[in-house]
């Protein structure tokens, strides 16, 4: 059996032509099904592990931790342009906010504030374990960044204190 025949078949059952021509048309559509779906063909296809992250509020006035509380924001899931994202608030709790002040000899002393505090919010997402950069949309996760926490009844900013991929081990990291 010879591998083309006097017809121009491949193994006399497929026209070589026409086989590169549905290549062809395999290899454009497969293009533009990436620059249409992007990176989402790469979530769907990739495992996703949990991760969790803690974002500290330095200094919220009273006015934002009291509508934090009066929305109790457990369970509400982070919003991103205009869309929700796989990541969902799983607690909230208060730290003192506490300021230097400079005492009588010009040495910087830390006070507690009586009025702000800071808020914790305890986040839960998914990123598959692989990726150089977890994210909530086009936010980076990483201790040390600052990180908008944006559901549909707050809306404040913070820096992620703490990181982790698996389970949260409850001590932020201590």
């Amino acid at each position: 059996m010879k591998l083309i025949d006097e017809k121009g078949r491949l193994f006399g059952a497929v026209n070589v032509v026409d086989l590169l021509v549905l290549l062809m048309i395999a290899a454009i559509a497969l293009v533009i099904a990436t620059s249409f779906l992007g990176d989402k063909a790469t979530e769907i296809v990739s495992q996703k592990q949990e991760y969790w992250f803690e974002v500290e509020v330095i200094g919220a006035n009273p006015r934002l931790f009291n509508e934090v509380d009066r929305v109790d924001p457990v369970g509400a899931t982070l919003i991103a342009s205009n869309t929700f994202q796989d990541a969902t608030i799983q607690d909230y709790w208060y730290e003192e906010f506490s300021m230097a002040n400079p005492d009588s000899e010009g040495h910087m002393v830390y006070a507690g504030d009586g009025v702000r505090k800071n808020i914790v919010f305890l986040i839960k997402g998914y990123a598959s374990p692989d990726s150089p950069t977890p994210s909530v949309a086009n936010q980076e996760v990483r201790a040390g960044r600052t990180f908008i926490v944006k559901t549909q009844t707050i809306e404040t900013s913070g820096v992620i204190r703490y990181c982790q991929f698996g389970g949260y081990d409850g001590n932020g990291g201590k």
